[in-house]
């Protein structure tokens, strides 16, 4: 009789374990559980570009930072974390903010203040004529592509209501991003001078370092709109009626030139910062960032004329090199 009842113990217990089994196997609600009790193997890390061990090139700047724009790995850094001033790539951080804070179709009438900038600072200039109207989207082009002073100090005017008040804008959003090696006294970057034609002493206040720059430039580069604005090499505007034609906003990029991977970003130049280039480059499936401060080359001129030119080829050597590095499979860590 025991026998008997446990055999049929068993049976059952047999057939309740092969109708869920069924039940597992063959409906969406069984696959889900199955899934969870036995989930799938994760999927092996992706290759990446991987610099260890491989010597990067010579180059003229001081300040040297290269980025794997999709990974965010550190591909090299000499000096990364060094702050100096930064010249003209503070308008990566102006374009960002009045994307932020502007509106695009906003119409922007240039103030004396504007042209009087570039004129008393020795600054670049969109040669943006006062009393003219532009929309907010048009200055950004002769922000960037010119590099126009004029037309970051129009930007400032128009969403702040003054260029002190807009670089507290930046100034907080720099602090967002948690970019703790940044800070701007104006939106421009030019060197300010005082009176009497000498170098303000707050300039020392104004300063970056390639590697924020480059997590800077990593942050402005999904806004499709700067994407689209920084990889142009030129920009014309007709002329309409609210202001004149503009048809000299060529990019101060050369790299954009010959190097057909480019994607961007700024050039800036003071004699305090030396020449400087942020870039961005695809190829091969990769994105790059790079940042080049303070270019130096021996026996140069009092403009830095030779150096000017070397950054382009030094950030054509540093793409080249960046390219070509190993893909390496990540390290993974145990539990």
């Amino acid at each position: 009789m025991k026998r008997y009842v446990f055999a049929t113990i068993f049976i059952m217990i047999a057939v309740e374990v092969i109708v869920v089994g069924l039940f597992a196997a063959f409906t969406p609600v069984g696959n889900s559980l199955l899934a969870v009790i036995n989930p799938p193997p994760a999927p092996p890390p992706a290759p990446v570009l991987s610099s260890i061990g491989v010597t990067p090139p010579t180059l003229h700047a001081q300040e040297v930072y290269l980025l794997d724009q999709d990974t965010g790995n550190i591909l090299l850094n000499i000096n990364g974390d060094q702050r100096v001033p930064m010249a003209s790539t503070t308008k990566i951080m102006t374009a960002l903010v009045a994307l932020q804070k502007g509106k695009l179709d906003q119409i922007v009438t240039i103030k004396q203040d504007a042209p009087d900038e570039a004129l008393h600072n020795n600054g670049s200039t969109a040669q943006l004529a006062v009393g003219d109207q532009l929309p907010l989207i048009d200055l950004l082009y002769a922000l960037m592509l010119p590099s126009g002073d004029d037309a970051a100090v129009a930007i400032a005017d128009a969403i702040s209501g003054s260029p002190a008040a807009f670089v507290q804008e930046m100034n907080a959003y720099a602090q967002k991003l948690h970019l703790k090696n940044t800070h701007f006294i104006n939106p421009d970057g030019l060197t300010v001078q005082t009176a009497d034609g000498k170098t303000d002493a707050t300039n020392v206040n104004h300063y970056s370092t390639a590697a924020d720059l480059a997590q800077l430039t990593r942050i402005a580069l999904k806004n499709p709109l700067f994407a689209q604005i920084v990889q142009l090499q030129h920009y014309e505007l007709p002329a309409s009626g609210t202001h004149r034609s503009y048809t000299t906003w060529d990019n101060t990029n050369e790299l954009l030139k010959f190097y057909p991977a480019v994607t961007g970003v700024k050039t800036g130049y003071t004699p305090e910062a030396g020449p400087c280039l942020v870039f961005s480059a695809f190829s091969a499936g990769h994105h790059l960032i790079g940042v080049i401060l303070h270019e130096k080359v021996q026996g140069d001129d009092e403009n830095d004329t030779r150096a000017k030119e070397q950054r382009f080829l030094d950030a054509e050597q540093l793409l080249d090199w960046g390219f070509a590095l190993p893909l390496k499979v990540p390290a993974t860590t145990g539990a």
